[in-house]
């Protein structure tokens, strides 16, 4: 088995192997616990992000229906007139 460019023996593949078997009990939770506040934290930024551009197009909706309105407000003056 090559690791790294290096020729590695069935021995060294066994003890590499078998180490990883004996560490994965302490090394899993160690990640565990680093990965999960990191996960958390950058799924609450999205849905942060995910309620602020709701708002924003909420906004931006009701804006161009007040614009909408105002046009055919004017538009049907202008017609009343005539």
């Amino acid at each position: 088995m090559k690791l790294f460019g290096t020729s590695l023996g069935t021995g060294t593949s066994l003890a590499v192997g078998a180490g990883a078997v004996l560490l994965a009990p302490v090394i899993i939770p160690v990640l565990a616990g680093v990965v999960k506040p990191v996960a958390k934290a950058v799924i609450k930024g999205g849905l942060l992000a995910y309620e602020g551009t709701k708002v924003s197009l909420a906004e931006t909706k009701e804006t161009l229906e007040d614009i909408a309105a105002e046009a055919k407000t004017e538009i049907a003056e202008r017609q009343a007139e005539k």
